[in-house]
């Protein structure tokens, strides 16, 4: 039965893929966000992708082992100084830069589905609940598919969060939500804003939208340029590999740190998923100086076993010479002074 619930939740969120994604400029078409490149196709086969989850096996789906996870105290939040990041799972940041206390894609739930009773659960808890948090001066959405855009988080940050920065037309499902509509700022890509020393930069990626059958493209996706005088960071959200990377390295990089979403890759939906070949490739074009691998160790959501990311991360980075780290859930990690790498992942 849960092989079963599985496969029919991935052939929804695959088909809202295949009925929305387009091609074209970087504009919208008949009402719907296009990617960028004029050549971009949505060649995913739901059919090959349902007959591929029915045959797989697979050796380690999930972890054996109990994940480490360090709790996180608001007091300590509150009197930090430094400019910091705690990785919460998955895609879930929490970042501390300039005095500002930042969310990238707050997902809290225990499943990233569009239920609670199925869909894929959580490996491990997360380091702080919402409850516990300190006011959040801003949380950051890069688009609005379950395991990115979480209803219950963001119903529950509403009152704690001074101003939620998503992409166009994802404002409206945010108020219907119950976030007031002056906290809602809706960008384009290259649209940015600062606020109390930071500035926020909404760029392009290779994706797409949709939280059903029938919404596919009609809210905007993309990724984050965040920077303050001292600190730069960038958040992918999700993305195929494109030259879109190069092009904001150019614009904007060189960056301190990157979040690079490393997992749930497959040749089945390689043009809107990175393999880590590409993930660490992505980096170097943002003229990167330490790689955080994101996207992955928290929930199972393709074929791959669930330490391969960061493994296949790890060893291609040390062949380009390229610094990552993967800090424990929860960890504190300065920006400016990387922790050692930690290969958590490996039991024992």
């Amino acid at each position: 039965m849960g092989k079963t619930v599985k496969i029919l939740l991935a052939g929804v969120l695959i088909m809202s893929s295949i009925l929305g994604v387009q091609h074209l400029m970087d504009d919208q078409q008949d009402g719907k966000f296009v990617n960028q490149d004029p050549e971009f196709r949505q060649s995913t086969n739901i059919v090959e992708i349902l007959k591929a989850y029915w045959r797989l096996e697979r050796d380690s789906p999930k972890p054996d082992f109990e994940l480490p996870v360090h709790s996180i105290s608001k007091q300590a939040l509150e009197e930090e100084t430094q400019d910091v990041v705690y990785r919460l799972g998955h895609s879930s940041l929490l970042l501390k830069i300039n005095g500002e206390l930042i969310l990238t894609d707050p997902v809290f739930s225990d499943r990233a589905s569009p239920v609670q009773f199925a869909g894929p659960k959580r490996f491990h808890n997360t380091p702080i609940s919402i409850a516990e948090l300190p006011q959040v001066d801003t949380v950051v959405i890069s688009h609005d598919h379950y395991d990115h855009l979480d209803k219950r988080a963001v119903r529950k940050l509403a009152a704690k969060t001074t101003r939620f920065l998503v992409p166009l037309r994802n404002g409206k499902r945010l108020v219907d939500w119950g976030v007031p509509s002056e906290k809602v700022t809706e960008f384009a890509w290259w649209d940015s804003v600062t606020v109390a020393g930071v500035e926020y930069v909404f760029t392009p990626t290779q994706h797409f939208s949709g939280r059903g059958l029938f919404d596919g493209n009609t809210t905007l996706w993309g990724s984050w340029v965040i920077r303050s005088q001292h600190t730069k960071v960038f958040f992918s959200g999700d993305s195929g590999y494109f030259d879109g990377f190069k092009t904001i390295g150019d614009r904007y990089g060189p960056f301190d740190l990157t979040f690079i979403e490393t997992g749930a890759y497959n040749e089945l939906w390689s043009n809107i998923h990175m393999f880590p070949a590409q993930s660490v490739q992505a980096h170097q074009d943002l003229k990167g100086k330490v790689m955080l691998p994101i996207h992955n160790s928290t929930f199972d959501l393709a074929m791959h076993n669930w330490q391969e990311p960061l493994e296949q991360a790890l060893s291609i980075s040390n062949d380009r010479g390229v610094t990552m780290v993967s800090p424990e859930v929860g960890q504190r990690m300065e920006i400016q002074a990387p922790l050692p790498l930690n290969t958590w992942w490996r039991k024992g």
